[in-house]
């Protein structure tokens, strides 16, 4: 699954390539066999395209696979060894241990003038310098600088001669031309060997730049072992796409204003890379679902009835499809529009529409159907039954007498009958849903709980 930090990567590389005129690259780094499914690089493609970042736009290219430049890898890897700047290894772990007396201490470069070749079993690692610094230009980071004499003689290498991570990673760099890295700052501590590697290999290293952790409000960092962290979940749940690329822009970067809703292509133009900040961000899902709120709201109402269409039949819908009504969810859908934090709710607030019975919320039920409960219903049935205008205006106007009549506000006279109508005590405006669902079925449903209190009651 994608996750949401790697969405706000995505983001950030992609305004910074499109303000440049430069390419967002989509590389697909498979040599992991077990983390490598087709279905979930079609995921990563999909979830891309989704926030807007996709190969139908001239600034995108790939994906390219990292498992099919092996060959070049190998030959990196070789290069270096004929150069003097990799040498071959056979030391163990528990050999390591004995030597050092330490599980934790780094290699400590035994094998560095043994002069081994290549032999089955074998690792080949980077020598790295002894003296000086590593300094990482970092956009956002000014210029940390590490030691060299604290960066072991890492592997380049495995013992059956394929690569690993860190030069294939530079080595796909190289042959995609690529001149910026903007990436989590969890890989900072990779930066310097990734480094000495470009230059090892005859190259300058692109520009760096490390975005800050995203955390929990915890202030943990974001776990898909404990947290909701895929963006696909949260898609699915109901936040629009443009609402998610708002908000994930903004996670460790602003415009400079008090203005946070704004569109993407807006965002894009104001974005720079080296004002992000270097603090912790707080992925915080309320102001996110406050977000996906005026998103909703802004959109027409086209839009909106198509934004809702997933949510409307099976599985989310508990209707059968032939009880639908399509124009009666266009007049009913402004009502909602107002009212949802996120797409999946629609359902919820429609749905006494199109059951016979409405999904009882045994909640909403106790609350509203306390003592005098049975005498509103009863009073309510029989001025109803009369009403000569079956629309929102004379039907509220019943319901505040009937209120009057028992000593009761109209907030309090119509929890009983819209739990009756509806199943709940919040949703859309209850007058509207009444006119709406018709005289005959209201009466239906106001005798139905009227039986059902008696009954328990009794």
């Amino acid at each position: 699954m994608f996750h949401v930090g790697g969405a706000r990567s995505a983001l950030y590389n992609w305004a910074v390539a499109r303000q440049s005129g430069g390419t967002f690259v989509l590389r697909i780094e498979d040599t992991d066999a077990a983390r490598n499914k087709p279905e979930w690089i079609d995921g990563i493609v999909n979830a891309l395209a989704a926030i807007g970042i996709h190969g139908e736009d001239a600034s995108f290219e790939g994906p390219y696979f990292q498992s099919r430049n092996a060959d070049r890898q190998r030959e990196a890897a070789q290069q270096l060894f004929a150069a003097g700047r990799a040498y071959y290894c056979d030391c163990t772990r528990e050999q390591l241990k004995e030597r050092t007396g330490s599980e934790h201490l780094g290699y400590d470069g035994f094998c560095r003038e043994r002069g081994l070749a290549f032999e089955e079993g074998r690792a080949l690692r980077f020598r790295t310098p002894d003296e000086g610094e590593t300094v990482v230009v970092d956009l956002v980071r000014g210029e940390p600088a590490f030691p060299n004499s604290a960066i072991e003689d890492f592997v380049i290498a495995r013992g059956d001669g394929s690569p690993v991570f860190l030069i294939a990673n530079v080595v796909d760099d190289l042959d995609e031309g690529i001149t910026q890295v903007i990436r989590g700052e969890e890989h900072l501590s990779n930066t310097p060997k990734q480094q000495l590697l470009w230059e090892a290999l005859g190259a300058e290293p692109p520009v760096w730049a490390h975005l800050p952790v995203i955390v929990n409000e915890k202030r943990q960092k974001l776990s898909k072992r404990r947290d909701k962290v895929a963006l696909e979940d949260y898609l699915a749940e109901g936040f629009l796409p443009a609402a998610m690329v708002n908000y994930l822009m903004l996670l460790g970067w602003g415009p400079g204003d008090d203005r946070e809703i704004m569109p993407y292509e807006e965002l894009e133009q104001l974005f720079r890379i080296e004002d992000v900040n270097t603090a912790p961000a707080f992925f915080d899902v309320k102001k996110l679902t406050a977000f996906n709120g005026d998103y909703i709201r802004a959109l027409s109402p086209e839009q909106f009835a198509n934004a809702c269409a997933p949510w409307l039949v099976a599985p989310y819908a508990p209707w059968a499809p032939e009880a639908f009504d399509k124009d009666l969810f266009e007049v009913v859908a402004p009502l909602a529009q107002t009212r949802l934090a996120l797409l999946s709710e629609i359902t919820s607030y429609v749905d006494f529409l199109f059951l016979d019975e409405p999904v009882r919320d045994d909640a909403s039920w106790n609350k509203a159907m306390k003592a005098g409960a049975g005498d509103i219903l009863f009073d309510a049935r029989a001025e109803l039954a009369t009403v000569a205008d079956w629309q929102a205006d004379d039907l509220k106007a019943v319901l505040l007498a009937v209120g009057e009549k028992h000593g009761l506000k109209l907030g309090k006279a119509q929890a009983p009958i819209r739990v009756a109508v509806t199943g709940r005590t919040i949703g859309l405006p209850l007058f509207e849903s009444m006119e709406l669902l018709g005289r005959d079925r209201v009466l239906a449903r106001l005798d139905a709980a009227a039986e059902k209190l008696a009954a328990a009651q009794a």
